[in-house]
């Protein structure tokens, strides 16, 4: 996608051909900052400190963090050691796990030196396929979108709601929940985007904003509890969001307010649609309740960055000195609540019976041991 016109990647391969380039999303939308992970704690750090975020890119990050962790030593008990402390930095997005059982299945029974150049195809191959599934997911999304734009008046735009940050930012390029969104841009449909501003890190209004901003898409930023409202009003066609894990049989770990978008999506008959790549799929877990909820700094609830009006980057607080803060990073829909899950194999119903059928191949491989 566009910064500035120029065409970028959220992580790429350094030219020396071993470390490894990303943005720092954390000093977005004020300043467009680039990082150099050269070893397995970097890698480790940024995942942690969300300077990369997003289901689809940590597990990109992480398969690059096994990696560089090869770099320094190729013996399985190195490879074990850097497995766990990647695993353990963000615990909800399955992504993750799945990417660093990818690196693993990789090397692990190769010579020790075939492993460093094993891993590094095999992250490479993952970041293509993550652009390859986001195109794919677009133009099934984009068919929802164009249905839509039919059924209104010539010209009308058709009005997405989404949630958070699943854009390319959070993914290698394209974004699962955007992609429908840019394809339809580009092709001429005429939509507007409403964006939650998605506390407590702002995740819609500094990441989503910067990303159509650049885009040149129409959308105006709300706040969190504007969406009820608007759907009230006739005034969103459609939600789009993103996921960090779903289950086997359809139910959506995603941001924190996700579940009320989908409440209310439901109460005034506005299709809700969670845009996911097969990785984020978890065929070993069905139940939504049993997925584990990052808990994360209150910090990050209690104040608020921002740009003040002479240029400097202020962290200011926002809740009386004493008061408790509790911190859930995410939350549950239940399935019974999503229209279709949009996915590279088309738009499915949230059952375990159509992910079943889209993707077999997953299913067998969660019933048996990895590698």
């Amino acid at each position: 996608m566009l910064i500035e016109g120029k065409h970028r990647r959220s992580i790429w391969l350094e030219a020396d051909g071993r470390s490894v380039g990303i943005i720092d999303q954390t000093r977005l939308p004020h300043a467009i900052v680039t990082l150099r992970l050269e070893t397995l704690a970097d890698a480790a750090h940024a995942i942690s400190s969300m300077q990369t975020r997003g289901a689809p890119l940590i597990g990109a990050v992480a398969a690059y963090g096994m990696c560089l962790a090869l770099q320094d030593d190729t013996s399985d008990e190195a490879l074990e050691l850097a497995y766990r402390r990647l695993v353990g930095t963000r615990p909800t997005a399955v992504n993750l796990k799945w990417a660093l059982d990818e690196i693993m299945a990789a090397v692990r029974n190769r010579p020790r030196g075939e492993r460093i150049a094993a891993a590094y195809a095999r992250a490479a191959e993952i970041c293509e396929e993550d652009i390859a599934i986001n195109r794919a997911i677009g133009h099934h999304g984009l068919a929802l979108i164009e249905a839509i734009a039919a059924a209104k008046p010539l010209g009308t735009p058709v009005n997405v709601l989404t949630h958070c940050n699943a854009g390319w930012l959070a993914a290698v390029d394209l974004g699962p929940a955007t992609a429908p969104i840019y394809l339809a841009h580009e092709k001429g449909v005429p939509l507007h985007v409403w964006i939650d501003e998605t506390r407590p890190r702002n995740q819609g209004a500094a990441l989503t904003a910067f990303e159509l901003n650049h885009q040149g898409v129409p959308h105006a930023v709300i706040s969190d509890n504007t969406g009820g409202h608007l759907m009230q009003r006739g005034l969103v066609d459609l939600v789009i969001t993103g996921a960090d894990r779903v289950t086997a049989k359809g139910d959506v770990c995603n941001k924190i307010g996700t579940y009320l978008k989908a409440l209310a999506a439901g109460d005034t008959g506005v299709p809700f649609y969670v845009a996911v790549p097969s990785p984020t799929i978890d065929f070993a877990l069905a139940d939504g309740r049993d997925i584990p909820i990052e808990q994360r700094s209150g910090e990050e609830v209690a104040t608020v960055t921002g740009r003040t009006g002479d240029g400097r980057i202020e962290t200011v607080t926002v809740v009386p000195e004493g008061s408790p803060v509790a911190n859930f990073a995410f939350d549950v829909t239940p399935a019974r609540l999503v229209r279709g899950l949009i996915t590279e194999r088309g738009v499915l119903p949230a059952t375990r019976e159509a992910l079943a059928a889209a993707f077999p191949e997953r299913v067998r491989r969660a019933a048996g041991p990895v590698g």
